[in-house]
């Protein structure tokens, strides 16, 4: 264990520039027009069992640049989702055009600005947004520069957990306690090792990938 925390701060201190400034593309992003930052949140609820990049650049990224990502029917939704390989199409297809009518006019990025913390903010998404859980959640408020304090458990993140001893064993399934417990131990980790949260998680995800995407 001593030596697989080792080789992640080596690894960290080889990819810390590329890191730091991925991390600050993401901030950036939420400067943008509503338009990209509910593409995020579109990006996000197609993810789950699905390759994130053909979500992206297949999928979410030419609706968004051909004006369509809110405006396409539903079926023209489903079907750019199922050929760009996104599990689930229909369904993700509904909470997609449900988060359309969410937000509605006023738009997702004034909604960002309603609530005292990044906590309170994600909560409020988890509750009302089909398709989000505290995972995908802490994701698009991660991609869009307010995921300080986040941890994005997933598989992957879970599996190096393990490795690191942050946690005994991989968890079959995880409830809103057993999220918030990890997430804690997350937290605590990240300052022993003096590695902030957020760069701690795209690390984890370069060692699995050997990218740093999003």
């Amino acid at each position: 264990m001593n030596n697989y925390i080792s080789d992640l701060k080596a690894l960290y201190k080889s990819k810390k520039k590329v890191i730091k400034e991925r991390l600050k593309e993401f901030r950036e992003t939420s400067k943008e027009s509503d338009e990209r930052i509910f593409a995020e949140l579109c990006f996000c609820i197609c993810t789950p069992q699905s390759r994130a990049k053909s979500a992206w650049f297949n999928a979410i990224h030419p609706l968004m640049n051909s004006g369509k990502l809110r405006t396409c029917s539903k079926s023209e939704l489903m079907n750019c989702l199922k050929k760009s390989g996104v599990r689930f199409h229909r369904t993700k297809a509904g909470y997609i055009v449900l988060a359309r009518r969410l937000f509605g006019r006023k738009g997702v990025k004034l909604k960002l600005y309603e609530f005292e913390n990044v906590f309170e903010l994600r909560d409020f998404l988890v509750k009302n947004v089909k398709g989000l859980g505290l995972k995908e959640a802490s994701h698009f408020l991660r991609n869009i520069g307010l995921g300080e304090g986040l941890a994005i458990l997933d598989r992957h993140i879970l599996r190096n957990l393990v490795r690191l001893g942050v946690i005994d064993e991989m968890p079959n399934s995880l409830t809103r306690k057993g999220y918030l417990e990890i997430e804690e131990n997350v937290k605590k980790f990240s300052e022993r090792i003096k590695i902030p949260m957020d760069e701690l998680d795209l690390l984890l995800w370069f060692k699995e990938t050997g990218e740093v995407f999003k």
